[in-house]
């Protein structure tokens, strides 16, 4: 077992391996023309201002919240010692790997724009591998951060046996998944802020207004635009994903060592190690699947879609293979019903993949049909596009409801009852490991959007053949749909980790039960010793039923948390993106010759609006997310806290896929006018997409995808108050 768990660091080293090799291959290309690279350092600049602005306010939340764990664990002894630094290592890391994606980005756009030049084959590669960074870097960082723990915490922790021991390291490792949660929030909510504010001040005024082609270097904001591109779909993505998939696998572990107490530590250890061992082989798959994505000179939007899935679906199929072999080897007397569970998890993620595409790709009827809406104008496009995003809900929502049920069934034999319980999480855990065991491939089909995206700016901005513009349009839309369909398998991994962060939090409270020194419980006139007491113990204990109204309570105001932060992330946009209009209107009107060409805009002052905008807004829904858990737990208790996750997660859950796929189906829907249906650019159908357009950019890029994050951050910040929450109640 332990040569085993060795394969992780393995994997995490080839990962990280072939990222710089990756990296090393596209820094060879050319950047193009002097123009091409002038522009692409500005982005870069940019970009690097607002990250190390982010940074400093994210250092001082850091040291404040890890001061506060501090005194929890040493001064009132209800939190492990080794949860401040966990902490601390979780947001570092997940830092590390929004940066190192945003610096590959950076370097990226306009190498990819001068090899579209060349064929669109050789476009797509270098986005793709250079995408392929980020995917390859989170999952290594990922991977690597889980080998150094378990390593030390099993060569420090001593519990009063073996088997509580791995329970304590599990729920200890947990932790380091709220540092990583923490971060992302922060990165996903300010990027999400600047590259909104920027891109809808951009086309308002550039194309609404002075009928300027997207990305034209008259139009001040166009900068702007493109460094948020790199700050929020990418910096942020990375980070967004890398908690994703680091508490996948902890969770998954923590409810492993729970769920096998009692029957010893050798099964234990075969059920921490499963997580590990997929995520490890998926790392394999990814760099596979990576090499198998390329198409040919002339593919339209179709053609590309399946140049992408023969590498993401070889992967699939490869994992879904190798699971039962994992589960054979590790000695599981139900080796192929824990794999049909890993099976149930990726193709809930397959069809979540499939129906994004499907709802937003304007290749298919509902986006043409948006478009189709624009001939009546910007009202009607709105409520068409509000509409196909609450219906495409039904089909994801569905689908995560079958694959929760089958995860679970495949695991207990379909025995569902209290017995059963703790297995039939796993299976639930263990479906969600699945689903991102391949994240090394499909992160690296979201982060190419971006990139291909800057190309599309740069090319403009230097004035390259039009025709150039034409092939990064084609890879940004298509782009579109794959960071779409990336949305899809964060929030939907989301909706199957939370279940079993429900279940690790009541693991936590177990723990926390030991620390105030409560060894015993009564439940049903029967005295339950802690340390072996169940998930159904600790559950009527806390009389955490729908019929207790502190767990009523908990549901209403989780619900009420996913709409709160959405409309305070949606209305900092507004206010940003206000400024932003301003200023651009202020510099077509003040200074001479910008719309002629003959005098270069104040790109800096539009960079300096983002960035002050983004700081100042991202504070308080960041906080909020840290704060409500933290006082529900204080005032109602372990009900109230299962009653508030439980609530976020349902509604979090849904109004993310609306936001996510009416944003991308909007978005799309402006290419396909641009494309030339409708009438064609400068058009009003045109005009009433980009209203369309303007309205979605908040909706899929800074409050939907920031919603995945709200609902695991306030699991892993109830996690680590667990403890205090005990003492209080």
């Amino acid at each position: 077992m332990n040569l085993l768990f060795y394969l992780v660091p393995a994997a995490s080293i080839i990962a990280l391996l072939f990222a710089w090799l990756f990296f090393r291959q596209m820094m060879k290309e050319s950047e193009g023309t002097p123009t091409m690279k002038e522009i692409a350092q500005y982005v870069r600049e940019g970009a690097m201002a607002y990250l190390k602005q982010q940074y400093k306010v994210v250092i001082i939340v850091f040291a404040v919240l890890a001061v506060i764990f501090a005194i929890l664990a040493y001064g009132f002894h209800v939190q492990n010692p080794w949860v401040p630094f966990a902490f601390l290592t979780g947001g570092f890391f997940s830092g590390l790997a929004g940066f190192i994606g945003m610096r590959t980005a950076t370097f990226a756009s306009a190498r990819t724009a001068n090899a579209v030049s060349r064929s669109l084959n050789s476009g797509l590669k270098l986005a793709f591998r250079s995408g392929a960074v980020m995917g390859l870097t989170v999952v290594g960082l990922g991977l690597l951060d889980i080998s150094i723990w378990w390593l030390l915490l099993n060569a420090f922790v001593h519990e009063a046996s073996e088997a509580q021991t791995l329970v304590v390291i599990t729920t200890t490792m947990l932790t380091f998944g709220m540092g990583a949660s923490t971060q992302a929030l922060f990165a996903r909510v300010g990027g999400g802020i600047y590259t909104k504010a920027a891109d809808v001040g951009a086309d308002i005024v550039g194309k609404v207004e002075q009928d300027i082609p997207e990305d034209d270097p008259r139009n001040p904001a166009t900068i702007a635009d493109n460094v948020g591109d790199n700050v929020g779909d990418v910096a942020g993505m990375g980070a967004d994903l890398y908690e994703s998939y680091c508490g996948s696998i902890l969770a998954t572990m923590a409810l492993g060592a729970s769920a096998f107490f009692a029957d010893g530590t050798a099964v234990q250890m075969r059920a921490i190690m499963a997580p590990m061992l997929i995520a490890a082989i998926g790392v394999v798959l990814s760099i596979l699947g990576i090499y198998a994505v390329r198409t040919k000179e002339g593919a339209g939007l179709q053609d590309l879609l399946k140049s992408l899935s023969v590498g993401t679906n070889l992967s699939a199929v490869l994992i879904a293979v190798l699971s039962f072999g994992v589960f054979y080897l590790l000695g599981f007397p139900n080796w192929w019903q824990l794999s049909l569970s890993v099976i149930s998890g990726l193709l809930a993620g397959v069809i979540i993949g499939k129906i994004t595409e499907y709802y937003t790709s304007h290749s298919y009827k509902p986006t043409q049909k948006l478009a189709e809406s624009s001939a009546t104008g910007s009202a009607t496009v709105i409520i068409h596009g509000v509409g196909l995003g609450m219906i495409s809900t039904a089909i994801p929502v569905v689908t995560i409801a079958a694959a929760i049920l089958l995860s679970y069934g495949f695991a207990t034999s379909f025995v569902f009852s209290s017995s059963s319980l703790s297995l039939g999480l796993y299976g639930i855990s263990i479906a969600a490991v699945g689903m991102l065991s391949t994240l090394g491939i499909t992160l690296a089909t979201d982060a190419y959007g971006p990139i291909a995206d800057n190309a599309g700016g740069n090319a403009q901005m230097s004035e390259l053949d039009p025709s150039v513009r034409e092939k990064t349009d084609i890879l940004d839309a298509l782009g579109n749909t794959t960071a779409a369909t990336g949305k899809g398998f964060a929030i939907g991994s989301a909706a199957l980790t939370a279940l079993a962060l429900l279940a690790s939090y009541i693991e936590e409270i177990k723990i926390g039960l030991g620390h105030i020194g409560k060894t015993t419980i009564e439940v049903g006139g029967k005295v339950v010793d802690t340390v072996s007491a169940s998930i159904t113990d600790i559950v009527n204990y806390y009389d955490i039923t729908l019929m207790n109204p502190k767990v009523l309570v908990g549901v209403f105001i989780g619900s009420m948390m996913a709409f709160l932060f959405c409309g305070l992330t949606m209305n900092a946009v507004g206010r940003a993106a206000e400024k932003m209009v301003i200023e651009v209107r202020r510099q077509f009107r003040e200074i001479a010759g910008i719309l002629e060409g003959k005098q270069r805009p104040d790109y800096t002052s539009c960079v300096r609006i983002s960035t002050k905008a983004a700081q100042h807004e991202m504070i308080f829904p960041s906080l909020l997310a840290i704060i409500v858990p933290m006082i529900v737990g204080m005032l109602l208790g372990p009900s109230g806290v299962i009653g508030l996750l439980a609530g976020g997660l349902g509604a979090g859950f849904v109004l993310a896929i609306f936001l996510a796929n009416s944003g991308g189906a909007w978005d799309n829907a402006k290419k396909y006018v641009e494309e030339g249906h409708l009438g064609g650019k400068n058009s009003d159908a045109h005009k009433a997409t980009i209203v369309g357009d303007t309205v979605g950019d908040p909706f899929k890029d800074t409050s939907g995808p920031s919603l995945n994050i709200l609902i695991k951050l306030m699991s892993m910040v109830s996690i680590v108050m667990a403890g205090l929450t005990v003492m209080l109640h």
